[in-house]
Order: structure tokens, then C-alpha cells, then sequence
């Protein structure tokens, strides 16, 4: 297990701050719900758009989803953040501030998803979305040490027609900030097989993809992102426990989840956060990541989700650790660069559990 500390070592307790400290991915995070509460204020301020309330505080509990009976319930608050995302000056704004917090807890790799889909009522192309999130994104990279990735989302109800533009959208930005296929949005109804034609648009272009799969709907919508849609990675699969030969055939397949488990009790999928499944999956060997989905919506940090899930799963250091490395070797990124990646990272682990130890640093006396 990687992360573990040496024969004879006593264990770390986990604390928030340790975690804090620890070098962590985030390959599962929704760029418009992530806004500060501030600047959601501030836009729709400039922008002449109404909000619930014009304090900040109050506005982020408003944001914050506590009464959701399902997860449409959960993704109305999003009529609220894409009413101030219509133009390129937001969307830079809110992109740089995402990867500025993110840093700021020592994320140093982030994936941040949206679709330009939804950011078009005022008239912007798909490419100008996506430059526009991409320069605060690289804005971001240069002031701080993170590297983000963007993945691009195609929504469940809209057109198949609409998700093979995405996809084109996609491809044409290989290599130049865009790393992935999504889909999201709501899964009753929407299966993930009606946009079979665009991921395999992705596939075909050398691409990876990834879909909001097991979250609102059972393991079958699981079964057709993997079979259909070519899913390298799960958003969510919440519920693939129910499933246990597709839970196998994951295992087996190394297919990462992307681990939601604040948004998960949010949406009613589990009750508490006792109930969420990344026990169970963990323990049986599966590749499990912890996430924030929405940082204003689940009123989360990355580090907070790590400690809340630590805390409810009864997670140890070299578990926490171990799943930390898992999202490095999960990222959307080349071999070669993942592995010098995780390289950085582990000697960046191995130096905070000497110093949490009070143990010498490497090669002293």
C-alpha cells in the first residue's frame, strides 16, 4: 500500500491540517459551482442580475444545498451561478479564482469541468467559452503551483446533436488545455448510450472520457458509460455496489470513481456519510478518488471533503494517502508526466509524515 509509514513507525492521527498539507488532486469539480460567494455578488451586481440575497454570508448558505429531494432538485441552484457566466470576462474570473483556491490547499492537480453549452444566451461560441476559462486557468498555473486540466460536458437532455458539436469541441482542443469528454446532468431518462456517437468521436481522436454515471440512476447506467461511452472513469457510481459482477468487472478494468460523498448525501443517493459506499469499495481493491463535485453547492474544500470522508469511512493515514496517490494516477494526463508527478508527490508525503513525526529529513544524522 503506498503511503504507509515504516515497520515500527506509531501512525499518524489524521488531522485537518495534515490533510490540508497533503499534495491532492481534484479530478472531479464543476466550474460553475464553484464560485466564491463574493463574486457570484459582485457579478450579478455589474451584470444587473437579481440574487436570493446581496450578502455574501447568506447568499452562500442559500447556495449551499440542504433541501434537495433529488439531485434535479440539487442542479437548480446551477440556474443561479450560469446566470452571471454568460460573457468571457466571467468565466476567466471564475476559472483563475478556482485554481487559486484549489492552490491554496495544496491541490497540484485539478480538473475542472463545465459545458460551454450553457454558456451561450448571450451570444458566445463554444471556443470562446472555452479560451475564456482556459486563460484564467493558465493565469492561474503561472501565479500559483497547480496544472489544471478542463474536461468538456455534454448534458444528458440535451440533443445527441449537442454533444457530437461538444465532442468536436474536444478534440479540436487536444493538447491545447482540454484533456477529457464528460456527460453530466440528469440521469433518469438520459441514458448514457443516446451519446454513444460523441464519445466515440473522443475514443477515435486518442482522448479519454469520463461520465456522471450511478449517481441518480442504478448500476445500468454504469454498465452503458463503460460499454457505450468508452469511460476510463466514473463520475460518482455511487451505486455500482448494487451490481457486484459490474462491480467486479471495474475492479478488474481499473476503472477510477470519481468519490462525491458530500454532493451524494446532498442528492439523497446515501443518507449520511456513513452510508457512502467508499468503505466498502475501497476495501475490495477498486480505484477510489474523494472530490468536491461543487464547492459552493456542497460547501466543501477539497481538504474538507478528504477529512469528513476520513472521519465517516474510519479511514487511516496511509489509507488517506494511498487514495490521495490514487486521483495523481488517475489524472487525464500522459504516462510520462503522471509519473513524475506522483514521483514529486510521494517524496512531498514522505517529508510531511518526518516532520509530523519529528522524525530527521532524509540523509541526516
Amino acid at each position: 500500500m503506498t503511503g504507509a509509514l515504516r515497520p515500527g513507525q506509531p501512525v499518524l492521527e489524521v488531522t485537518r491540517e495534515l490533510v490540508r498539507r497533503l499534495p491532492k488532486t481534484d479530478l472531479h469539480v464543476h466550474l460553475d459551482g464553484s464560485l466564491r460567494p463574493a463574486t457570484l455578488l459582485e457579478l450579478a451586481r455589474d451584470r444587473g442580475v437579481d440574487l436570493p440575497s446581496s450578502d455574501a454570508d447568506e447568499l452562500a448558505a442559500y447556495m449551499r444545498v440542504t433541501d434537495a429531494r433529488d439531485l434535479v432538485d440539487y442542479l437548480e441552484r446551477f440556474r443561479i451561478t450560469l446566470s452571471v457566466l454568460q460573457d468571457e470576462e466571467a468565466i476567466e474570473r471564475v476559472a483563475y479564482e478556482l485554481g487559486a483556491d484549489a492552490a491554496a490547499e495544496n491541490v497540484r492537480y485539478m480538473e475542472a469541468r463545465y459545458s460551454p453549452a450553457l454558456n451561450t444566451e448571450r451570444g458566445l461560441s463554444f471556443e470562446q467559452v472555452v479560451d475564456a476559462s482556459l486563460r484564467g486557468f493558465r493565469a492561474a498555473e503561472r501565479e500559483f503551483p497547480i496544472r489544471i486540466g478542463l474536461i468538456i460536458c455534454g448534458i444528458r437532455n440535451m440533443s445527441p446533436a449537442v454533444t457530437m458539436a461538444l465532442a468536436d469541441l474536444t478534440v479540436a482542443y487536444k493538447g491545447e488545455g482540454v484533456v477529457a469528454l464528460d456527460l453530466a446532468g440528469p440521469e433518469n431518462n438520459h441514458p448514457p448510450g443516446d451519446h454513444r456517437e460523441a464519445f466515440e468521436r473522443v475514443v477515435r481522436a486518442n482522448m479519454p472520457a469520463t461520465v456522471h454515471a450511478g449517481e441518480a440512476f442504478g448500476p445500468a447506467s454504469i454498465h452503458q458509460a463503460i460499454h457505450l461511452c468508452h469511460a476510463s472513469r466514473i463520475g460518482h457510481g455511487t451505486r455500482l455496489r448494487e451490481d457486484p459482477d459490474l462491480e467486479q468487472y471495474v475492479n478488474d478494468r481499473r476503472i477510477t470513481l470519481e468519490c462525491c460523498p458530500t454532493s451524494n448525501v446532498q442528492t439523497g443517493v446515501v443518507a449520511t456519510l456513513e452510508d457512502h459506499p467508499i468503505r466498502h469499495y475501497y476495501d475490495r481493491g477498486l480505484l477510489v478518488t474523494i472530490n468536491t463535485d461543487n464547492r459552493l453547492m456542497s460547501g466543501v474544500s477539497v481538504t474538507e471533503e478528504i477529512f469528513r470522508t476520513q472521519r465517516a469511512a474510519g479511514l487511516s493515514w496511509s489509507e488517506v494517502c494511498d487514495i490521495v496517490e490514487t486521483g495523481f494516477r488517475s489524472a487525464f494526463l500522459p504516462y510520462q508526466v503522471r509519473r513524475a508527478l506522483l514521483a514529486e508527490v510521494r517524496a512531498e508525503i514522505d517529508a510531511l509524515e518526518r516532520e509530523a513525526l519529528g522524525a530527521p529529513e532524509a540523509g541526516v544524522a
